[in-house]
C-alpha cells in the first residue's frame, strides 16, 4: 500500500509541473502597428519625462501637488494597496506551520469526596505541503494583485495630473478670453457713443445706432456667461484639489511651453507604460494563476499535524504528568468532484481568455488614443499659423476701414463689422491655443505620463 501510495504521488507530481510555472504574456498579442506612423527614434517618448518637466508653470506645480496630497481618489487608492499588502502577508504565511496553544484541567469527585485533578497543556501544529501549487499559485495571485493595486494607484495619478493641467489652462483660457471680451466691451461703448454723435450730426440712422447697440449687450452677455463659467469651473477645480471653493491664481495660456519630444515612441515599449495597459496584464496573470489553482484542486492534499505538551491524564490519573506527543501525516483526493472541479476549472479557463481579449483591447485602444493625441497636435499647429495670419490680416482691415470712413463713403457699420470679426478670430485663436496645449495633455497621458 505504501509503495502504491508513492508511486501515486509521484505520478501526480510530474503531471503537475507545469502549475509551477509563471505567467508569461502570450504570443499571440498585438504589440506592433498600433499606431499609424511608427516611431523608431526612441522607446518611450514623450511618457519619459517627468510630470514636472512638462508642466513647468510653478503654479501649475504648486496645484497638482496639492492635489496628490489631498485628492480622495489618491487617497483611497493608497488604502487599496494597504489591503492588497495584507493578502499577500496571508498567503506567504500559509507556507509556515500553524500552532495552537489550548490548555485545559479538570476537577472532579465521587459523593463529595476528594477531588481528582487532571491537566493537559498541548501545543499543536499543523502543516499544509504545498506537492502541487495551490500555496504557490494563491501566493503568486496575492502578488499580482498588489502590483495591480499600485498600478492603479498610478493610473489615478496620472488621470489627476491630466485634469488638474486641463482644469488649470481650461481658466487660463476662459480668463484670456474674458479679458479680450472686456476690452471689447470698452471698445463697442465708445462705438455706440460715436453712433449716437454721428446720428446727432446727420451722418448716420438710428437703425446703425440700434444695431451697434445690439451688438453691445452681446458682448455684454458674453462676459457674463464666460464670468458664470469661472465660477462653475474654479468649483470644479476646488473640488478635484479636494479644497473649498476658492479663486486661484492662474498663469496665462502664453506661459505653456510644448515639451521638445512629443513622439509616441514604440508602440511596445511605450504603451506597457500606461498604467492601465500594465492592469489589463495584471487581471491576465491574475487569472493564470487562478486558472492554475483550479488545476491544482484536481489533485491530493497533503497535511502534517502535530502535538506536543505535559498531562497528567493518560487513561488513568497519573502524578506527576508525563510528557505526550503524536504525529500524524493526512494525503487527501477529492473523491465524486470530478465535475464540479472540472466546471470550475472551465469557468477559470474562460475567464483567463476574457482577460487576454480585454488586455488586447486596451492595447488597441491605448494605441488609437495615441493616435488621436499626435494628429490633433499636428491639427492645432497649423491652425495656430493660419489664425496669427488671419488676426494679422483682420487688425490691417479694421485700420483701413477706419481710414476709409474718414475719408470716402465707408460706413461706420462696416468698421463695426470688422471689428467683431477680429474679435471673434481673437476668441477662436484663444481657444485653438488651449486645445493644442490640450492634445500634448492627452499624448502624455495616453503615453502612460505622469507616474513619476
Amino acid at each position: 500500500m505504501k509503495q502504491i501510495i508513492m508511486t501515486v504521488t509521484a505520478a501526480a507530481l510530474l503531471s503537475s509541473c507545469g502549475l509551477y510555472k509563471n505567467y508569461e504574456r502570450p504570443q499571440d498579442i498585438i504589440t506592433d502597428g498600433l499606431y499609424k506612423t511608427e516611431q523608431t527614434q526612441d522607446s518611450l517618448g514623450m511618457a519619459s519625462l517627468s510630470w514636472k518637466e512638462v508642466f513647468t508653470d510653478p503654479q501649475l506645480q504648486t496645484l497638482i501637488e496639492k492635489g496628490l496630497a489631498q485628492n480622495t481618489d489618491m487617497r483611497s487608492a493608497q488604502l487599496q494597496i494597504e489591503q492588497a499588502e495584507a493578502s499577500l502577508m496571508a498567503a506567504k504565511w500559509a507556507y509556515v506551520p500553524s500552532f495552537a496553544f489550548a490548555p485545559q484541567g479538570s476537577l472532579s469527585a465521587v459523593d463529595w469526596g476528594k477531588a481528582s485533578k487532571t491537566y493537559s497543556i498541548p501545543v499543536s501544529a499543523s502543516w499544509q505541503i504545498d506537492l502541487f501549487g495551490s500555496l504557490h499559485n494563491a501566493k503568486k495571485r496575492a502578488q499580482v494583485q498588489l502590483l495591480n493595486s499600485e498600478v492603479y494607484k498610478e493610473a489615478v495619478q496620472t488621470q489627476l495630473i491630466s485634469a488638474i493641467a486641463n482644469y488649470y489652462y481650461s481658466l487660463a483660457m476662459l480668463k484670456e478670453q474674458l479679458r479680450i471680451s472686456l476690452q471689447t466691451q470698452k471698445n463697442w461703448k465708445e462705438n455706440v457713443e460715436t453712433m449716437r454723435a454721428l446720428m446727432s450730426a446727420g451722418q448716420t440712422n438710428m437703425a446703425a445706432v440700434s444695431q451697434t447697440e445690439a451688438t453691445y449687450y452681446s458682448v455684454c452677455t458674453q462676459i457674463t456667461d464666460l464670468k458664470e463659467q469661472l465660477s462653475n469651473l474654479e468649483d470644479e477645480f476646488a473640488a478635484l484639489l479636494g479644497d473649498t471653493p476658492q479663486v486661484y491664481q492662474i498663469g496665462s495660456l502664453n506661459d505653456w511651453r510644448m515639451p521638445q519630444n512629443l513622439s509616441g515612441g514604440i508602440p511596445a515599449a511605450a504603451l506597457a507604460n500606461r498604467p492601465d495597459v500594465r492592469m489589463a496584464e495584471a487581471q491576465l496573470a491574475t487569472a493564470y494563476y487562478a486558472t492554475n489553482e483550479s488545476r491544482a484542486a484536481f489533485y491530493p492534499g497533503l497535511n502534517l499535524s502535530g502535538l506536543l505538551g505535559w498531562t497528567n491524564d493518560l487513561g488513568t490519573v497519573v502524578n506527576p504528568g508525563k510528557w505526550i506527543w503524536n504525529a500524524t501525516a493526512a494525503l487527501t483526493q477529492p473523491l465524486l468532484q470530478n465535475g464540479k472541479l472540472r466546471a470550475q476549472y472551465k469557468i477559470s479557463k474562460s475567464q483567463q481568455e476574457q482577460a487576454k481579449l480585454s488586455f488586447q483591447q486596451t492595447l488597441l485602444d491605448a494605441g488609437a488614443e495615441v493616435n488621436a493625441a499626435l494628429v490633433k497636435i499636428q491639427s492645432t499647429q497649423e491652425k495656430q499659423e493660419l489664425y496669427d495670419k488671419q488676426i494679422a490680416s483682420l487688425e490691417i482691415a479694421v485700420k483701413s476701414t477706419k481710414a476709409l470712413m474718414m475719408n470716402s463713403s465707408t460706413t461706420y457699420l462696416e468698421v463695426l463689422t470688422a471689428e467683431q470679426t477680429l474679435l471673434t478670430a481673437q476668441l477662436s485663436k484663444i481657444s485653438n491655443d488651449f486645445s493644442q496645449i490640450q492634445a500634448a495633455i492627452e499624448l502624455y497621458q495616453a503615453l502612460g505620463g505622469g507616474t513619476r
